[in-house]
């Protein structure tokens, strides 16, 4: 049901954001204590606080019209951070050339988290430039690093 959910608001926020600044990185339907329905978007120099509550008014609006939702949710709109989950093609284009943590469900030649240099990602495989291919059903997550 949530994965129905996420790809009907995806598709939503993409008719929305045709023709804008915005770019759709993320849907999220969970339950946590309560439904929260989570949108991240992000623009060319970074997303604010009014860009959040523009959009979410917008889709918010569209939504209440929308019966996609039977429980009651709570409606977040905000950028994905600086350390922000890679899922889609488009997101490892993008960020090719930068290091990304990689965390594995198991480990792999005896570690569980790798960082290094994102080469590429196929339909079988992560590159980085520091280690062997990763196959991609190992993988749990793939974030952008940060350095503190």
């Amino acid at each position: 049901m949530a994965n129905k959910i996420e790809m009907r608001v995806e598709e939503i926020m993409n008719e929305v954001l045709q023709g804008t600044k915005y770019e759709l990185v993320d849907v999220e339907y969970t339950m946590e204590r309560d439904w929260y329905l989570r949108i991240f978007v992000d623009k060319a120099g970074g997303i604010d606080l009014d860009d959040c509550q523009f959009l979410s008014e917008k889709v918010g609006a569209i939504l209440d019209k929308e019966p996609l939702m039977k429980e009651p949710y709570i409606l977040e709109v905000s950028s994905p951070g600086i350390d922000r989950v890679l899922k889609k093609d488009r997101d490892f284009v993008r960020e090719a050339g930068k290091v990304v943590d990689v965390t594995l469900y198991a480990p792999l030649n005896g570690k569980k988290n790798l960082t290094g240099t994102l080469e590429s990602r196929d339909k079988n495989f992560l590159k980085l430039q520091e280690f062997e291919p990763i196959p991609r059903e190992k993988i749990a997550q793939v974030r952008l690093h940060i350095d503190f």
